[in-house]
C-alpha cells in the first residue's frame, strides 16, 4: 500500500504529463519539498516560445526537446536540497538523473518501468540506478497496478 503522499505526487505528475504535445510519450514531474507542498512541475516538451509543431519528426523532436524532470527543476528556480521528485509514467533517464542528484533532490518516487519501456531504456535507468545509489539519492519504484489500485481508493 502506498501512502497518501506518494499516491497524491504521483498523481500530480500523471496529470501534468497529460499537458505533453509529444505524441508518443508523455512524462510529467512533480517536485515537493519536505512539508508536502509543490515546489515545481513540469512535463516534457521544447523551451518555451519555441514553435512545437513538428514533434511527429523523431529525430528534430529529440534535439529540442526537454524532459519533464529537467523542466521541474528549471521552472523551481530555487535550492531544491533534499526536496522529492515525482516522476510519471517512468524512471528518469541518465541526464535528467544527472541533473536531480546536481539539484539536491535526495528522493526519487517513479514506476516500475513496463517491459517494452525497460527493452528499450533499460540500460539507461540501470545507470539512473547506479548513479543514485553511489549519491546516496534514495529510489522508490512502485508496480503500475499496485498505483492504480491505490488511485481508486483515495
Amino acid at each position: 500500500m502506498l501512502n497518501k503522499w506518494t499516491i497524491r505526487g504521483l498523481k500530480l505528475a500523471r496529470e501534468v504529463s497529460s499537458w505533453s504535445k509529444d505524441p508518443s510519450t508523455k512524462v510529467g514531474s512533480a517536485v515537493f519539498d519536505q512539508n508536502h507542498r509543490v515546489i515545481s512541475v513540469g512535463f516534457n516538451g521544447y523551451p518555451q516560445g519555441c514553435n512545437d509543431n513538428g514533434m511527429e519528426n523523431r529525430e528534430e523532436k529529440y534535439l529540442k526537446v526537454l524532459h519533464s524532470e529537467i523542466n521541474s527543476i528549471l521552472f523551481a528556480k530555487r535550492d531544491l536540497t533534499n526536496c522529492t521528485i515525482y516522476v510519471y509514467p517512468m524512471p528518469p533517464c541518465c541526464r535528467c538523473a544527472s541533473a536531480i542528484i546536481q539539484s539536491g533532490i535526495s528522493t526519487v518516487i517513479t514506476l516500475e518501468p513496463t517491459d517494452d519501456v525497460y527493452e528499450r531504456w533499460g540500460k539507461e535507468f540501470e545507470l539512473s540506478y547506479s548513479m543514485y545509489q553511489e549519491r546516496g539519492i534514495n529510489l522508490l519504484q512502485y508496480s503500475r497496478n499496485v498505483f492504480e489500485e491505490c488511485c481508486k481508493e483515495v
